[in-house]
Protein backbone atom coordinates (compact mmCIF):
# COMPACT_ATOMS: atom_id res chain seq x y z
CA UNK A 1 0.00 0.00 0.00
CA UNK A 2 2.78 2.67 0.82
CA UNK A 3 4.48 1.58 -2.51
CA UNK A 4 0.84 2.80 -4.44
CA UNK A 5 0.85 6.02 -2.37
CA UNK A 6 4.60 6.48 -2.84
CA UNK A 7 3.58 6.30 -6.77
CA UNK A 8 0.74 8.16 -6.64
CA UNK A 9 2.89 10.99 -4.36
CA UNK A 10 4.70 11.68 -7.34
CA UNK A 11 4.05 14.49 -9.40
CA UNK A 12 5.08 13.37 -13.08
CA UNK A 13 3.82 9.88 -12.36
CA UNK A 14 0.40 11.29 -11.39
CA UNK A 15 0.45 13.25 -14.77
CA UNK A 16 1.16 9.90 -16.56
CA UNK A 17 -1.53 7.99 -14.98
CA UNK A 18 -4.18 10.35 -16.03
CA UNK A 19 -3.14 10.54 -19.80
CA UNK A 20 -3.18 7.11 -19.77
CA UNK A 21 -6.65 6.84 -17.92
CA UNK A 22 -7.72 9.56 -21.08
CA UNK A 23 -6.82 6.45 -23.44
CA UNK A 24 -8.47 4.01 -21.44
CA UNK A 25 -11.95 4.90 -20.64
CA UNK A 26 -13.34 3.73 -24.03
CA UNK A 27 -10.60 0.95 -24.52
CA UNK A 28 -11.05 -2.66 -24.52
CA UNK A 29 -7.19 -2.90 -24.38
CA UNK A 30 -4.34 -0.89 -24.40
CA UNK A 31 -1.23 -1.74 -26.18
CA UNK A 32 2.18 -0.41 -26.18
CA UNK A 33 0.22 3.59 -25.52
CA UNK A 34 -2.42 2.73 -28.41
CA UNK A 35 -5.97 2.76 -26.68
CA UNK A 36 -7.87 -0.18 -28.89
CA UNK A 37 -11.83 -0.73 -29.44
CA UNK A 38 -13.46 -2.95 -32.15
CA UNK A 39 -16.61 -4.21 -32.96
CA UNK A 40 -17.94 -7.13 -35.30
CA UNK A 41 -20.42 -8.91 -36.90
CA UNK A 42 -20.96 -12.19 -34.52
CA UNK A 43 -22.34 -13.66 -37.13
CA UNK A 44 -19.37 -14.13 -39.34
CA UNK A 45 -17.07 -16.87 -39.92
CA UNK A 46 -13.50 -14.68 -39.91
CA UNK A 47 -11.78 -18.30 -40.15
CA UNK A 48 -13.08 -18.05 -43.63
CA UNK A 49 -11.23 -14.88 -44.80
CA UNK A 50 -7.97 -15.50 -47.11
CA UNK A 51 -7.66 -13.07 -49.20
CA UNK A 52 -8.17 -9.28 -49.34
CA UNK A 53 -7.75 -5.83 -51.25
CA UNK A 54 -7.87 -2.57 -50.71
CA UNK A 55 -11.98 -1.08 -50.73
CA UNK A 56 -12.07 0.31 -54.30
CA UNK A 57 -13.33 3.47 -53.22
CA UNK A 58 -10.63 4.43 -50.17
CA UNK A 59 -9.52 7.98 -50.16
CA UNK A 60 -5.83 8.45 -51.49
CA UNK A 61 -5.25 11.45 -49.29
CA UNK A 62 -5.91 11.25 -45.95
CA UNK A 63 -3.71 14.41 -44.64
CA UNK A 64 -5.93 16.69 -46.98
CA UNK A 65 -2.88 17.01 -49.33
CA UNK A 66 -3.17 18.03 -53.27
CA UNK A 67 -2.96 14.73 -54.50
CA UNK A 68 -6.54 14.49 -56.24
CA UNK A 69 -6.27 10.18 -56.42
CA UNK A 70 -2.61 11.12 -58.57
CA UNK A 71 -0.06 10.16 -55.80
CA UNK A 72 -0.36 9.12 -51.88
CA UNK A 73 0.52 10.77 -48.93
CA UNK A 74 3.26 10.32 -46.77
CA UNK A 75 0.44 9.17 -44.37
CA UNK A 76 -1.48 6.87 -46.73
CA UNK A 77 1.85 4.76 -47.32
CA UNK A 78 2.59 4.38 -43.90
CA UNK A 79 -0.50 3.39 -43.32
CA UNK A 80 -1.16 0.80 -46.47
CA UNK A 81 2.20 -0.79 -45.40
CA UNK A 82 1.25 -1.48 -41.79
CA UNK A 83 -1.88 -3.11 -42.71
CA UNK A 84 -0.22 -5.22 -45.54
CA UNK A 85 2.15 -6.57 -43.09
CA UNK A 86 -0.12 -6.65 -40.59
CA UNK A 87 -2.35 -8.77 -42.65
CA UNK A 88 -0.27 -10.83 -44.14
CA UNK A 89 1.22 -11.62 -40.75
CA UNK A 90 -2.42 -13.02 -40.19
CA UNK A 91 -2.29 -15.50 -43.17
CA UNK A 92 -4.20 -12.92 -45.23
CA UNK A 93 -2.99 -12.52 -48.92
CA UNK A 94 -3.39 -9.47 -50.89
CA UNK A 95 -5.48 -9.89 -54.30
CA UNK A 96 -5.86 -7.87 -57.17
CA UNK A 97 -9.18 -8.87 -57.39
CA UNK A 98 -12.26 -11.14 -56.27
CA UNK A 99 -11.00 -10.62 -52.54
CA UNK A 100 -12.92 -12.58 -49.46
CA UNK A 101 -12.74 -8.92 -47.70
CA UNK A 102 -11.97 -5.47 -48.20
CA UNK A 103 -9.77 -3.09 -46.11
CA UNK A 104 -10.22 0.64 -45.70
CA UNK A 105 -8.96 2.72 -43.31
CA UNK A 106 -9.45 6.24 -42.21
CA UNK A 107 -7.19 8.75 -39.73
CA UNK A 108 -7.04 12.08 -38.56
CA UNK A 109 -5.00 14.27 -35.53
CA UNK A 110 -6.41 16.52 -33.12
CA UNK A 111 -5.79 18.95 -30.56
CA UNK A 112 -6.56 17.14 -27.23
CA UNK A 113 -6.63 18.56 -23.54
CA UNK A 114 -6.26 16.65 -20.41
CA UNK A 115 -6.97 17.48 -17.01
CA UNK A 116 -5.63 15.56 -14.11
CA UNK A 117 -8.09 15.18 -11.20
CA UNK A 118 -5.42 13.63 -8.91
CA UNK A 119 -2.89 16.28 -8.60
CA UNK A 120 -3.46 19.38 -6.46
CA UNK A 121 -0.74 21.65 -7.16
CA UNK A 122 0.99 20.86 -3.63
CA UNK A 123 2.19 17.43 -4.64
CA UNK A 124 -0.21 15.52 -2.77
CA UNK A 125 -2.66 13.31 -4.66
CA UNK A 126 -6.27 12.79 -4.28
CA UNK A 127 -6.56 16.44 -2.81
CA UNK A 128 -4.97 14.97 0.62
CA UNK A 129 -2.90 18.52 0.78
CA UNK A 130 -4.42 21.28 2.30
CA UNK A 131 -1.89 24.19 1.38
CA UNK A 132 -2.43 27.69 0.95
CA UNK A 133 -5.11 26.83 -2.45
CA UNK A 134 -7.16 24.94 -0.45
CA UNK A 135 -8.22 21.11 -1.52
CA UNK A 136 -8.07 20.58 -5.58
CA UNK A 137 -7.74 24.50 -5.79
CA UNK A 138 -4.80 23.69 -8.93
CA UNK A 139 -5.55 20.79 -11.92
CA UNK A 140 -2.88 21.04 -14.05
CA UNK A 141 -3.94 21.11 -18.13
CA UNK A 142 -1.74 18.92 -20.57
CA UNK A 143 -2.21 19.60 -23.99
CA UNK A 144 -1.53 17.40 -26.86
CA UNK A 145 -1.86 15.70 -30.18
CA UNK A 146 -3.91 12.71 -30.65
CA UNK A 147 -3.77 10.17 -33.74
CA UNK A 148 -6.77 8.05 -34.30
CA UNK A 149 -6.92 5.55 -36.96
CA UNK A 150 -10.03 3.08 -37.70
CA UNK A 151 -9.65 0.28 -40.31
CA UNK A 152 -12.81 -1.49 -41.31
CA UNK A 153 -12.89 -4.58 -43.03
CA UNK A 154 -15.91 -5.57 -45.32
CA UNK A 155 -17.51 -8.97 -46.80
CA UNK A 156 -16.57 -8.36 -50.35
CA UNK A 157 -19.44 -10.50 -51.22
CA UNK A 158 -22.45 -9.22 -49.00
CA UNK A 159 -20.81 -5.69 -49.03
CA UNK A 160 -21.44 -4.97 -45.83
CA UNK A 161 -18.80 -4.26 -42.47
CA UNK A 162 -17.85 -7.37 -40.83
CA UNK A 163 -15.33 -5.70 -38.25
CA UNK A 164 -13.93 -1.99 -37.33
CA UNK A 165 -11.62 -1.73 -35.46
CA UNK A 166 -9.80 1.87 -33.61
CA UNK A 167 -7.00 2.59 -32.61
CA UNK A 168 -5.62 6.29 -30.69
CA UNK A 169 -2.45 7.42 -29.52
CA UNK A 170 -0.43 10.58 -28.16
CA UNK A 171 1.87 11.96 -30.73
CA UNK A 172 4.94 13.70 -30.89
CA UNK A 173 3.78 16.01 -33.80
CA UNK A 174 1.25 17.13 -35.93
CA UNK A 175 1.33 13.72 -38.27
CA UNK A 176 0.81 10.35 -37.68
CA UNK A 177 5.51 9.37 -38.07
CA UNK A 178 6.28 6.04 -39.39
CA UNK A 179 6.88 4.79 -36.04
CA UNK A 180 3.44 5.68 -34.61
CA UNK A 181 1.95 4.18 -37.77
CA UNK A 182 3.06 0.84 -37.63
CA UNK A 183 2.61 1.04 -33.20
CA UNK A 184 -1.05 1.96 -34.22
CA UNK A 185 -1.60 -0.66 -36.61
CA UNK A 186 -0.41 -3.19 -34.75
CA UNK A 187 -2.79 -2.07 -31.87
CA UNK A 188 -5.74 -2.03 -33.57
CA UNK A 189 -4.82 -5.67 -35.78
CA UNK A 190 -4.14 -7.48 -32.74
CA UNK A 191 -7.80 -7.63 -31.88
CA UNK A 192 -8.35 -9.05 -35.56
CA UNK A 193 -10.03 -11.75 -35.82
CA UNK A 194 -11.98 -11.65 -33.10
CA UNK A 195 -11.54 -14.71 -30.33
CA UNK A 196 -13.86 -17.35 -30.42
CA UNK A 197 -14.60 -16.30 -26.60
CA UNK A 198 -15.95 -12.85 -28.36
CA UNK A 199 -18.03 -14.42 -31.36
CA UNK A 200 -20.11 -16.50 -28.78
CA UNK A 201 -21.35 -13.47 -27.01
Amino acid sequence: MNRILNFLARPLAVAALGLALSFGVSSCATTSGVGVTSDFDHAVNFRAYKTWAWYPQQATDVEGGPSNGRYESFLDQRLRNAVAREMAAKGLTEVSKSPDVYVAYSARVEDKQQVSPYYNGLGYPYGYGYGFYGRNAYQPVYNYKAGTVVIDIVDARRKELAWRGTGQAQLDQNTITEEESNRIVTGILGAYPPTDNAARR
